[in-house]
């Protein structure tokens, strides 16, 4: 049987809502979420921290670690 990931949402809400605090537009976020995340997909490095982790969960969580630099949610 496998295991499953436990998803918090209110984690996510959280880091979603500090994202869009940052961003100019949603869709900005979304873009450079999904770009993020595709990146994640397509890398070989499997992550030791959680491997059930989603690709736009983990893009969240990176984005939101990186606030600090500001030219990452700009095209």
């Amino acid at each position: 049987m496998t295991k499953r990931f436990r998803f918090d949402s209110s984690e996510m809400i959280y880091l979603t809502d500090k994202l869009m605090g940052a961003a100019s537009s949603r869709y900005s976020i979304v873009v450079q979420v999904a770009r993020r995340a595709k990146r994640c997909r397509y890398e070989t490095v499997e992550s030791i921290d959680d491997p059930m982790l989603k690709p736009v969960q983990r893009a969240l969580m990176e984005m939101t670690d990186e606030l600090t630099e500001p030219e990452l949610l700009q095209d």
